[in-house]
């Protein structure tokens, strides 16, 4: 098994923790959110598995791009997986409810368990857990705090419209 990869990425929203496997990005950590992991003793510092992401996050947090182009190797249960696919799923610019994303997966009782599912999402930004907000429009919770969540929303709105 090949040790973890990782580095840091500055960010308007502070230091993001990037991590990679052998299969592509296994994390995207902002550095006091919840669910951070420790860096193991085994892990290894390094830039070659970000060159393409580095980049493209830059130009994601200038405004400049709304699709990623990365592989992602994704951790989780099989209902987790298939939150977080439903995630991959939400427009740049758009929010959905996670009423919404629970019927989408057709488990339409399991909102709660959706909303822990997008609570431990392992790559914000790219699988884009912040785009899920409450029924009610309310921002709820977000890993990396409610503050950093609004500026997502905020960097992806369109031009004049309030989310």
């Amino acid at each position: 098994m090949s040790p973890v990869r990782y580095t840091y990425l500055p960010s308007p929203i502070g230091d993001l923790l990037l991590m990679a496997s052998p299969q592509g990005l296994s994390g995207l950590h902002m550095q006091d959110g919840r669910h951070v992991p420790r860096i193991a003793p085994e892990w290894v510092r390094a830039e070659k598995p970000f060159i393409a992401i580095k980049p493209q996050l830059a130009a994601y947090f200038r405004g400049e791009t709304v699709v990623f182009a990365v592989d992602l190797d994704l951790e989780g249960t099989a209902f987790q997986k298939s939150v977080w696919r439903a995630l991959l799923e939400i427009e740049y610019g758009e929010t959905t409810s996670y009423a919404e994303i629970a019927r989408r997966i057709g488990r339409p009782k399991a909102v709660r368990a959706v909303g822990l599912a997008n609570g431990r999402n392992p790559v914000s930004i790219i699988v884009p857990c912040h785009r899920v907000i409450g029924s009610n429009g309310s921002l709820t919770g977000y890993g990396g705090g409610i503050e950093r969540k609004q500026f997502l929303l905020d960097l992806e709105a369109p031009a004049g419209r309030l989310i």
